[in-house]
């Protein structure tokens, strides 16, 4: 088994899993197996957990695993048999196949909904403030009455003073006023740099954008994470490439046997857009080998990224930024990984009425998967931009400085009380 934390393996040693159903078991070995390619907050998740079940009492973990280990009888499963190490595509075809498999299922449902309150509880003890901020791009031909129509509700559109300008000018420097409360020349530190310095973790402030606007503000700065739908051109390409040749070559014959053989695929291009950071690596794998469409579609690898860094990764501060996508070139399931450009001799044209249909359902998606996880709820701070718009909506709780008094602010004035928000 790979390497774990010292406080999990000291568990392992002492028999925790050995007083564990065998399915339970061997499914949890297979979770931390890759230990090195967990975020941060997934280990803290694991070590929760496994933690609460080594100091609850004997009873109680026998009274919670009962009903586990009664339908693993019937199932025909024998711990002497069943390698609890190693979780397999054998130990999956077996529950697949059992008949008792929607009992074990509704069983592992039930008793996780008895541990994850008390593990949320300890992690709602360890709360701080956090700050999602999601950026709109300037092409969108709606104002702030017309945007975040799913969310306005639920908080408050905010007036920004955008200065004296002529009619159709644009908002210079926008982004790095509202990141770093300077103009773009001044370089000053961002909300990102500044929360990358707090933490103990580059992942925990990430930045997640279709084009290359909020990067260039981070090139003096350290401590943060950063993906862009553009700036991986070269690997998207790479990794299309690669897929097409093994479509062709191993004759794959449908979408579900793609995945499967996705998964096991090693591109090193994968090294080294990563950085050699497994951690990284393995995300960047998981966001563009998925079959959603995120090597071709900006802002579908924006949603999707940033999902997943949301729920792996439980980030302090994430920046969102989306952009207009292209018009959807017909292709079919197999050709989600291939090149628009060479698979269609359609021309590329830019879907703007798309691109904000789509951003309307995103903006809610992100809103919601915070909300799904307790590190998230009742002390975060939401805030939705437009670049260019002289309004913003600002969602969160009742301290959350954006909300109190209805004065206008300007950009560096929502960097300031962002930061103050932070704690920064």
């Amino acid at each position: 088994m790979a390497k774990v934390s010292p406080k999990l393996q000291k568990l392992i040693d002492d028999g925790l899993f050995k007083r564990l159903p065998p399915t339970f078991a061997t499914y949890s070995f297979d979770r931390i197996n890759d230990w090195n390619k967990l975020f941060p907050a997934e280990q803290a998740y694991f070590e929760r957990l496994f933690g609460l079940l080594a100091r609850s009492e004997d009873a109680a973990v026998e009274r919670l695993f009962a009903p586990l280990f009664a339908v693993e009888e019937k199932m025909g499963v024998d711990r002497r048999t069943w390698n609890e190490k190693e979780f397999t595509l054998e130990h999956v075809d077996f529950l697949e196949r059992n008949r008792h498999l929607a009992e074990w299922r509704e069983i592992v449902a039930s008793i996780f909904a008895e541990i994850d309150p008390l593990l949320d509880a300890e992690a709602a003890r360890q709360g701080r403030p956090r700050l999602v901020v999601v950026v709109s791009p300037s092409q969108l031909p709606m104002g702030p009455d017309r945007m975040w129509q799913r969310l306005k509700d639920k908080g408050k559109l905010v007036d920004l003073d955008l200065g004296v300008l002529e009619s159709g000018d644009a908002i210079p420097d926008y982004l790095a006023k509202l990141f770093s409360g300077a103009p773009r020349a001044e370089r000053a530190s961002t909300l990102f740099g500044i929360q990358g310095q707090r933490a103990d973790s580059p992942f925990d402030s990430w930045i997640v954008e279709a084009g290359d606007q909020i990067h260039p503000l981070m090139q003096e700065f350290s401590g943060w994470t950063g993906v862009s739908f553009d700036r991986l051109s070269e690997l998207r390409q790479i990794l299309m490439t690669e897929v097409n040749d093994l479509v062709q070559g191993e004759q794959i014959p449908g979408p579900r046997q793609l995945g499967e053989r996705l998964q096991k695929m090693n591109p090193g291009a994968l090294n080294r857009a990563a950085g050699r950071d497994a951690v990284l690596r393995d995300f960047l794998q998981s966001v563009l080998l998925n079959g959603n469409g995120t090597l071709l579609v900006n802002n579908t690898f924006v949603e999707w990224a940033a999902v997943q860094a949301i729920r792996r990764a439980k980030p302090t501060l994430i920046g969102i930024s989306f952009g207009i996508r292209n018009k959807i070139k017909p292709f079919s399931s197999l050709l989600i990984y291939s090149d628009q450009e060479e698979t269609s001799p359609i021309p590329t044209q830019e879907d703007v009425l798309g691109s904000y249909i789509d951003l309307e359902i995103f903006y809610e998606y992100i809103y919601n998967e915070c909300e799904k996880y307790v590190e998230y709820r009742r002390n975060t701070g939401y805030i939705f931009v437009g670049e260019g718009m002289d309004k913003l909506l600002a969602i969160g709780p009742p301290d959350f400085p954006l909300l109190q008094g209805d004065h206008p602010r300007r950009l560096e004035d929502i960097f300031e009380e962002a930061r103050e928000w932070l704690g920064s």
